[in-house]
């Protein structure tokens, strides 16, 4: 993160200032307060009867999940398509800039050093660089003769400074030289070197005078940004996953392990594409943004049959802060969520399929079943949370076969029923864990050419077994052993009332504006999800409804590991949560669409409001610079624990 200090400024003076900050308090109270007339005039309908008695035909009579779900239809694909275009149209507006330097300086080994002459002899102010692969740091010297040299400072380049540009930081203000020299302490990239002149100036590359091999800091002058920013350079933990991506691209073995491979090897398809830029390594998590959309909608038609419901959910899981953030950091969390979404889904298909139809396919009903499995692979092979999802998945299977095998007995099936399960057992072992195994061992391949193997005889080779294993131990000891602090860390019940985001950047400005963005949940889908999944607890106890137990064993499947780990958390790990936050409050929409002919101005209203608080945060969501008295009166919900 950037930090720049600089005094704190605030629009108007004395007591009248303070009191107008103090607006800050109105707005969380009154979100609050809509929520909960949203949800008494849900339990004031609830107790109505349904509207629609054909979206209830074919339920099972007893405790069990629908045998029904409702198909997509032509009119989906207007809003469907409107949704995934607006929404890929903001996501994708100030991702990042889509230049960067592409060729390094390689510095060997410890001692080797590039040489620097300028024309004539300058005054240099300032010295700014941008770093490539490698941690370690380079003495930087000047000299006006070339033989009696000052030292100035040693231009840091730690594993967090990759990929970024920043400023040495000069032990005098200037320093006449006609000489520079920069040394390096071991194996090190750097990037583009600026020198200023004492106006501040960029001195140009052809003042310069350096021999072929120094030829890479000064050839790609085009990509010289005003000052170093977000846009032009890696933040919070794409200095691992976006550096790790490209030394999958460039056959280097990675420097972060602490994660399974394909996250990163998804993020790497970006930088083969745009080039290892901001932009490029954003890409590919932006786009995956966007396409979880499409799932999302579906599986939203499938459950409540309602496409102005799909279209509501959609768009306010669209334009959620933490989804709209998280995919647009070059982190793994993005492809995590994205294939717990594919897990459900297919999960959902399979539980709803009528399996006591003659004229449905069989395929259609395993072929499900397996598609759910390959996305626990991927998803596992992704990050370690998708096993949470898995369990979740566990848990849905085996009450499905509860309540089956219930049905089946009840009717003297019991030899139709073993048959059955004794098959479906079968087809789980294999989708469930032979595929995902074989994905989760197969994603390791960047690791074993990096040591020098290739083809498919490197999965045989016992070094590559041992390197896939030595991972598995490293990432548990690693998740299982940290200790660490961190200034915006937080903890699951912290999360569920969104009371500490994580701040990602901050940067103040002489203007007093400032630029700022951070991690955590829309309060309206946040507040009003977490009274949305107490009224599925409910609805599953008393009226035994299958789709709200559906949401509730997604939900708790990725809440309640949290709750036992002892490790560093941060906001941005509710960001699966937010998934099943969004399908309770779909129940709840659609619970007030089949017990009032007046559903949709509720309905609208929170749909409207949810976006509503996306433009009025987008400022912080973006790093869009904006005054800081707008975030500390209006944007600082929680004051001491919301950082804008």
């Amino acid at each position: 993160m950037h930090y720049i200090n600089t005094a704190t400024h605030i629009s108007g003076s004395g007591e009248g200032a303070l009191n107008l900050e103090k607006l800050n308090i109105v707005f969380p109270i009154a979100t609050a307060v809509f929520v909960l007339l949203f949800f008494m005039v849900y339990w004031t309908w609830l107790r109505q009867r349904d509207l629609l008695p054909a979206y209830i035909m074919d339920e099972p009579a007893g405790f069990a999940f629908p045998r029904r779900r409702f198909p997509m239809e032509r009119r989906d694909m207007l809003p469907l398509i409107l949704i995934i275009a607006v929404y890929a149209a903001v996501a994708f507006i100030g991702l990042g800039i889509n230049k960067a330097p592409q060729t390094f300086c390689h510095f060997a080994e410890r001692g080797r050093y590039a040489l620097i002459e300028l024309k004539e002899e300058r005054e240099i102010s300032r010295v700014m660089y941008y770093s490539g692969l490698y941690s370690g740091k380079y003495h930087l010297q000047f000299s006006t003769d070339g033989e009696n040299w000052v030292d100035q400072i040693s231009m840091e380049q730690s594993h967090a400074d990759l990929f970024k540009w920043q400023y040495a930081e000069l032990l005098d203000q200037r320093q006449k030289a006609k000489y520079v020299r920069i040394i390096s302490d071991g194996k090190l990239e750097l990037g583009e070197l600026v020198l200023y002149d004492e106006k501040g100036e960029i001195i140009p590359a052809d003042f310069l005078i350096y021999d072929e091999g120094c030829a890479p800091l000064f050839d790609e002058r085009e990509t010289i940004p005003k000052a170093p920013d977000y846009l032009n350079s890696a933040y919070f933990d794409e200095i691992y996953h976006a550096r790790t991506a490209y030394e999958n691209v460039t056959n280097v073995y990675p420097y972060e392990v602490s994660h399974p491979p394909l996250g990163k090897l998804i993020i790497s398809i970006g930088i083969q594409i745009f080039g290892m830029t901001p932009f490029g390594w954003r890409f590919m998590g932006t786009l995956f943004g966007v396409i979880m959309l499409l799932p999302l909608y579906i599986l939203l038609k499938n459950m409540f049959g309602s496409t102005a419901i799909a279209g509501c959910g959609t768009s306010i899981f669209a334009f959620d802060f933490m989804h709209f953030v998280q995919t647009r950091i070059a982190t793994i969390d993005t492809y995590a969520v994205f294939f717990i979404i594919l897990m459900y889904f297919f999960m959902y298909r399979y539980l709803t399929a009528d399996k006591d139809d003659p004229l449905l396919p069989r395929r259609k009903i395993w072929l499900p079943l397996f598609f759910s499995g390959l996305s626990f692979g991927l998803g596992a092979a992704s990050k370690w949370i998708c096993i949470y999802a898995g369990a979740g998945l566990a848990v849905l299977w085996l009450l499905n076969w509860v309540f089956r095998g219930r049905d089946l007995i009840r009717s003297g099936q019991k030899r139709r029923l073993r048959r059955e399960l004794l098959g479906n057992i079968a087809c789980c072992i294999l989708f469930f864990v032979i595929i995902p195994a074989i994905i989760y061992y197969a994603s390791y391949w960047p690791y074993g050419r990096a040591r020098g193997m290739s083809g498919l005889s490197m999965y045989f080779d016992r070094d590559f077994l041992d390197i896939v294993v030595s991972n598995q131990k490293f990432m548990y000891g690693y998740h299982s052993d940290l200790v660490a602090e961190h200034a915006y860390s937080s903890l699951w019940y912290q999360w569920i009332f969104d009371i500490r985001p994580i701040l990602y950047y901050l940067r103040y400005f002489d203007d007093y504006t400032k630029s700022a963005f951070g991690a955590f949940v829309n309060p309206l889908l946040c507040w009003g999800g977490l009274l949305a999944i107490i009224t599925m607890a409910g609805l599953t106890v008393f009226k035994k409804d299958g789709r709200a137990l559906f949401i509730l064993i997604g939900y708790f499947a990725q809440l309640m590991p949290w709750m036992f780990i002892s490790r560093l958390t941060f906001a941005y790990h509710y960001f699966p949560c937010t998934v099943f936050l969004l399908l309770g409050l779909c129940h709840v929409f659609n619970t007030i669409r089949l017990k009032n002919p007046r559903w949709r101005r509720p309905v609208y209203a929170y749909t409207a409001l949810c976006l509503i608080l996306f433009v009025a945060f987008y400022p912080v969501l973006t790093g869009v610079p904006v005054s800081r008295w707008y975030t500390s009166t209006f944007l600082r919900w929680i004051p001491g624990m919301w950082p804008f």
